[in-house]
């Protein structure tokens, strides 16, 4: 018997050309739907066995198992939410099913909320996921072609010395300290807020970023010049474990009213805390520091991440501030009132 009942669901039950013998649920109480499937099931054994196709493996499947390899990635947690948008579009899909048809759909419906670079994320996943399915995994045999959105060329955005001046008098201390300490060692916002003391050898005048905490996944050593370590002297004691805090707690983020109201005050327009990165980055280029150099200062994980940066400062030539010049600056800013 092809179709059987197990209460009020239909089953099913036949023989492979290979001799495997397939028992499962139809999923339906509909005796047709039930039969449709069986043929279905039965159609397409026949055609992996006689003809060498390759089983109809479902979407889930590849963006389980995609999820599962890439645990190590920095991206995991985004990648995560991203699959979970994806999913009303293509949950129990067959990956042969998803074509350029059915992905421009998707593309459509994203682009209709988000911007073109965010779209393409989306877009980029899909097609890391398939060609994984199909390179490495052998479970379709060919991958659809689709374009992405057009970008905007990437953004470059770094203060003058004079622009850091004015942006360090207008913030409240605490985050005057992170950002002296942003501009000081170029690290990237997540790492200056997570910072914890066991961290830091001030005898050594040496900080690290472990690997986990890292975007590229791989440790960094910070190097820690006299700003740095006169911002770290002025937090010893303020907390047991982290560096920078506020009232006594943890910070959880910078981009903070005080942050935006002081950029305004300031006369800064179009400026991001991880600008700050940039600046530090933008600073040292001007002072001839060489690309690799930077790119292991800054934990790149390549040349190419660093280029941008270092070919922009070749056409944008300001006077280079020294850290003479921003200790200075600092020790300014610190004798002024507190407007925070």
């Amino acid at each position: 018997m092809p179709l059987y009942k197990r209460g009020n669901t239909w089953w099913i039950t036949f023989t492979t050309p290979a001799g495997e013998r397939i028992r499962c649920s139809a999923g339906t109480t509909d005796k047709t739907q039930a039969q449709e499937y069986h043929d279905k099931l039965k159609a397409e054994s026949w055609r992996i066995q006689q003809l060498g196709e390759k089983p109809g493996h479902k979407w889930d499947e590849a963006a389980c198992k995609f999820l599962l390899d890439s645990q190590h990635k920095a991206t995991h947690k985004e990648d995560k939410e991203k699959l979970r948008w994806l999913q009303q579009f293509l949950r129990s899909k067959l990956l042969i099913e998803i074509d350029r048809k059915l992905i421009d759909q998707i593309a459509h419906i994203k682009a209709k909320e988000a911007s073109p670079s965010t779209t393409n994320r989306y877009l980029s996943l899909i097609r890391t996921i398939l060609r994984k399915a199909c390179h490495d995994w052998e479970l379709i045999d060919k991958v659809p072609k689709f374009r992405l959105f057009p970008e905007p060329k990437r953004r470059i955005r770094w203060l003058t010395p004079e622009q850091v001046k004015r942006l360090l008098i207008e913030l409240p201390v605490h985050q005057r300290e992170m950002v002296i300490f942003a501009l000081s060692t170029g690290l990237r916002q997540s790492n200056i807020l997570n910072l914890e003391w066991s961290q830091v050898d001030l005898d050594r005048k040496a900080a690290w970023i472990h690997p986990d905490q890292a975007k590229a996944r791989k440790a960094i050593h910070v190097p820690l010049n006299s700003v740095a370590m006169s911002v770290l002297s002025r937090q010893i004691g303020k907390h047991t474990s982290r560096v920078f805090t506020y009232q006594g707690n943890p910070i959880a983020g910078a981009n903070t009213r005080s942050w935006k109201k002081a950029l305004k005050r300031a006369e800064i327009e179009n400026f991001r805390w991880h600008d700050l990165r940039h600046t530090w980055a933008s600073w040292l280029a001007q002072q001839g520091t060489p690309m690799n150099v930077l790119q292991e200062l800054g934990g790149w994980e390549s040349e190419t991440m660093v280029r941008d940066t270092h070919t922009y400062q070749s056409r944008n030539l300001c006077s280079t501030p020294s850290w003479f010049q921003i200790f200075l600056m600092t020790q300014f800013c610190h004798t002024r009132k507190n407007k925070g």
